[in-house]
């Protein structure tokens, strides 16, 4: 099974795979593809869940779901992110949130939506030994101040993500996503940190890539603009259900090798 340190030794040596997944299927289907990392993401507020964004998941729909990946992983990392005011404002139950996920859900490592408010979280949820992955640039949670577009585009911001990244790297952090930020920025980052960096939008200079499950497989209805389709599950689970439907109408479905019969209940009525 792939550990921290494994994720940590494969910098700078070979390219890390994350992908989110939000079931024991889902999460079954990308293990057995070989990606390294599995993501138990709050994207699952707008992937599966039906919200508009991140901000009202919960942390029992987040911890169902870290259960439910767990359950259907076998050699991928888990990490569970940690959804909208599930920490931050009270250290004490930031850390019991957290740790929940692995005690009793079955996560290796959590994700923090980072910021300067997040450095001392970090330092000691790493010294009661949750490994936690930091995460800066674009953070979805901060929707309403920041918007979805491009992070760090000044001198003064792109500063700023590198002195936090720094700060999370000496504060414990195993690993740090950088989203939607200036491809040369996350070169940087990457280059002045020995944590690995993993992007969304952040150019390909990082040490690994993460992607949400929906887009990958071509299931959103729209994806960002830095986002890759690699199918379109989509039109074929659309055209299954339709196909299933137009069977079950024609009486097609199910047919004689659907069933079985029992000849000493022929004449019960």
């Amino acid at each position: 099974m792939t550990t921290v340190r494994d994720v940590q030794a494969m910098a700078g040596d070979e390219q890390i795979t994350m992908l989110t997944a939000y079931d024991a299927a889902t999460a079954n289907i990308v293990d057995e593809a070989g990606i390294d990392v599995v993501l138990v993401g709050d994207s699952m507020g707008n992937a599966v869940l039906g919200y508009d964004d991140t901000l009202p998941v919960t942390v029992d729909e987040v911890a169902s779901r870290v259960g439910a990946v767990a359950r259907g992983t076998d050699e991928a990392l888990v990490v569970a992110d940690m959804p909208f005011l599930s920490f931050g404002a009270d250290l004490a139950e930031s850390v019991e949130n957290c740790g929940r996920m692995l005690k009793e859900e079955g996560a290796n490592a959590v994700k923090l939506e980072s910021g300067p408010h997040t450095v001392e979280l970090t330092e000691r949820l790493s010294d009661l030994g949750i490994p936690t992955m930091a995460h800066l640039g674009l953070t979805p949670q901060s929707v309403n101040q920041t918007g979805y577009t491009q992070q760090a585009t000044d001198r003064e911001e792109a500063t700023e993500i590198l002195e936090l990244a720094q700060a999370h790297e000496e504060a414990g952090a195993f690993a740090l996503v950088l989203e939607h930020v200036p491809a040369n920025l996350a070169a940087q980052v990457t280059e002045a940190i020995d944590i690995p960096t993993i992007g969304i939008g952040a150019g390909s200079e990082c040490d690994g890539q993460v992607l949400v499950f929906t887009d990958v497989v071509g299931l959103a209805k729209s994806s960002p603009p830095f986002a890759a389709q690699f199918g379109d599950a989509r039109t074929e689970i659309h055209d299954a259900v339709s196909d299933y439907a137009d069977a079950v109408r024609a009486g097609e479905f199910p047919a004689e090798e659907h069933a079985n019969t029992e000849s000493e209940l022929d004449d019960l009525y």
